[in-house]
């Protein structure tokens, strides 16, 4: 064992560093976090530019989820091994230089191969993000910095498609790759300085080769299956089943082994603990629902209601109002709170919410359709900041590095998990509901009938007249779905509010984070 530091760490910082190396650990995170989402809206863009079609183009989302997903578990491991603060500073700079690659980029190969790295390097820098902000914070004041973690980290992803098409319109593509270079640049260099001397314990532990192996191609497969699945038709593509199969069989083999290893490359132990099992249960089923919600709205406002990209994205982005406003002021008062309360609060106005979206029709004008947005940001700051404090309560300084890749993993797994089987419950529910509607429109029905008289007097015969009655037809059914889909998604935030009550305080024991 070497042990670089005795105090871990060393005391917390205030003033001026404080200030800076927050900004800095802030920077990293929203710039990770950030790349999930920012270059969704700008594949047929970058498809084009390539000489691609846009199919081929979404290997370079694909890309990038699958490298973090499968990086994220390792975070713990490889903290112990190289120090958690040359970890985080080593993933920055390493994810500035490979978006430097992805902005250079001429070809669509090069570019899924660097974004394949990009995401492999940004692996441990959440969860290193969380761990290195509360080694500079007091302990007094460690709620303040889970607050400003935790609005990073949920606002980013909802950000993404507004930047991304800004500059997708106004500017190059590749420049949603290269504003990463000043700003990594800027957090790599600050956390150098500000942190030297201030490194984590390291341990000289074996390689798990075996876990490691079946972690990259349980999750790899897991993920690649997720992201493909809708535009392969599932489970009838041979390719698609055959990596359901090897993801299956692969992650049992991987908890098997990861229990029963002395030393394991994921931390599986982590879930004896009661408040770790609850919380990441509440964590990744509230991100399946959340997340849903954030992956089909844009979804129908572009496809249905024919929003642009950038008009879907200002009607998605006021979610985080609210949520950048009450974030801090959550973080600093939780001490004085019943967070199981504060998390069932939360789920309750997203279920609410969610049933509000329910009651959306295609004449919904833009207002109707932000405001249910803007009082969501309220549940956002309630639900994950207290969430994390109950995860990570009790453990051990030494496993949270474990805790939070481990958490993040699942938030991971969540969010691609959520994004297929939200389309493709949507698509299938608009397919229904197109049918059921279509049956209505016949000489037996007055009001079709009616509506096609006004449509001729317009001088409108024959095929077009049929047309227009198609799309009218599928503008209402693929809005009855997207109907469905909230509603589904609003009684799954009431089911799961019993879940967090499972969860025993005290969750600032100080074992774990205390905050208090």
């Amino acid at each position: 064992m070497n042990q670089d530091n005795p105090n871990r760490h060393g005391q917390p910082m205030q003033g001026l560093p404080l200030a800076l190396m927050t900004a800095a650990i802030a920077f990293a995170t929203f710039m990770e976090v950030l790349d999930l989402t920012i270059v969704n809206v700008s594949v047929p863009t970058i498809a084009g530019s390539l000489g691609v079609s846009p199919a081929e183009g979404t290997w370079a989302i694909s890309s990038y989820a699958l490298a973090s997903a499968v990086m994220q578990p390792l975070t713990g491991w490889i903290a112990r091994r190289f120090g958690e603060v040359r970890t985080f500073t080593t993933s920055v700079l390493l994810f500035v230089f490979f978006s430097a690659l992805c902005g250079l980029s001429t070809s669509m190969p090069m570019l899924v191969f660097f974004r394949l790295m990009q995401g492999m390097v940004s692996g441990p820098m959440v969860p290193l993000s969380l761990t290195l902000l509360f080694s500079i914070y007091p302990r007094d004041r460690q709620g303040v910095a889970l607050g400003l973690w935790a609005m990073t980290v949920v606002v980013a992803p909802i950000f993404g498609p507004v930047l991304g098409g800004y500059i997708t319109d106004n500017l190059h593509w590749s420049w949603i790759f290269l504003i990463n270079i000043p700003v990594g640049l800027l957090a790599g260099l600050l956390t150098i300085s500000l942190m030297r001397g201030r490194e984590s314990k390291t341990f000289k532990v074996p390689v798990d080769v075996v876990g490691l192996v079946l972690l990259a191609a349980g999750v790899g497969s897991l993920q690649f299956m997720l992201d493909n699945g809708n535009n392969m038709d599932w489970f009838a593509s041979p390719l698609i089943l055959t990596l359901g199969l090897t993801a299956l069989v692969c992650l049992s083999f991987l908890i098997v082994w990861e229990l029963t290893d002395k030393h394991p490359v994921v931390d599986l132990r982590l879930f004896k603990s009661r408040n770790f099992s609850a919380g990441v249960i509440a964590l990744t089923v509230g991100m399946f629902c959340f997340f849903g919600i954030n992956v089909v709205y844009p979804l129908w406002l572009q496809t249905t209601l024919g929003y642009t990209a950038e008009w879907a994205g200002l009607a998605t982005a006021p979610v985080g109002l609210l949520a950048v406003f009450l974030s801090p002021l959550v973080g600093r008062n939780m001490h004085r709170m019943e967070l199981r309360l504060l998390v069932t609060m939360a789920f309750a106005i997203f279920a609410w919410t969610s049933f509000w979206f329910a009651g959306f029709s295609t004449q919904s004008s833009f207002w109707q359709l932000v405001e249910p947005r803007i009082v969501q940001g309220a549940a956002i700051a309630m639900f994950f900041i207290p969430l994390n404090q109950i995860i990570l309560a009790g453990l051990r300084p030494d496993q949270i590095a474990s805790a939070s890749g481990l958490s993040n993993f699942f938030r991971t797994i969540a969010s691609s998990v959520s994004t297929a089987v939200t389309v493709t419950l949507w698509q299938h529910r608009g397919e229904y509901h197109h049918v059921v509607l279509a049956e209505h429109v016949s000489n037996g029905n007055a009001g079709a009938v009616a509506y096609i008289d006004r449509v001729h007097a317009l001088g409108l015969h024959g095929t077009p007249v049929f047309g227009l009655i198609d799309l009218i037809v599928n503008k209402d059914a693929y809005t009855l779905a997207v109907n469905d889909v909230f509603w589904l998604f609003g009684w799954l935030f009431i089911l799961i509010i019993p879940l967090i009550w499972l969860a025993k305080p005290p969750f600032n024991s100080a074992a774990g984070p205390a905050l208090h």
